[in-house]
């Protein structure tokens, strides 16, 4: 099975160890670690962490983080994927773009790619995805996905909602 994802304007791709300066530039980005990594800079060194354990979950659990990719002019403009937060009992959906790629229904596009994969592909019976109380953008795409609030939970001094979508019967 290849992980390799197409979508109508979309390439999905899993994330390479090559790919370390995409990663770094994306996680670095100030809108991107606004909510994503609480406003903290990513090191080199964490970042390299962060490749090292999406290989060993694309390797052991066919699952982890993809570059996303326009095909019309193969620009990398942000990532999505499933990942491990919070302790939750399986990972969550994220997804991150550059602040030029918002608006334009990128990350929904994506982000329904990685949910059909996750429930016809790796069975999942349902998806988790998080996101801080005022990014309000990350909530409107949950909500286009079809995800709904299940709950409110502070973390680390912050507010964070829980969204969640169940594999229709």
């Amino acid at each position: 099975m290849s992980l390799v994802f197409e979508t109508q304007r979309l390439l999905l791709k899993p994330i390479l160890k090559s790919e370390l300066d995409r990663l770094h530039n994306i996680l670095i980005d100030p809108y991107v670690r606004k909510y994503l990594c609480d406003d903290k800079i990513f090191s080199w060194q964490q970042t390299e962490a962060m490749l090292l354990e999406n290989q060993r979950l694309f390797k052991e659990k066919k699952l982890g983080l993809w570059l996303i990719e326009t095909k019309n002019n193969q620009e990398v403009i942000g990532f999505v994927g499933l990942w491990d937060f919070f302790s939750e009992a399986q990972p969550q959906l994220a997804y991150a773009l550059i602040p030029t790629a918002t608006k334009k229904g990128y990350a929904t596009e994506a982000a329904t790619k990685i949910i059909e994969y996750c429930f016809n592909e790796l069975g999942y019976k349902y998806l988790i995805a998080s996101s801080d109380q005022p990014n309000l953008e990350s909530h409107r795409v949950a909500e286009r996905l079809g995800m709904k609030k299940i709950e409110e939970k502070i973390i680390n001094n912050n507010p964070i909602l829980f969204f969640k979508i169940e594999k229709e019967q």
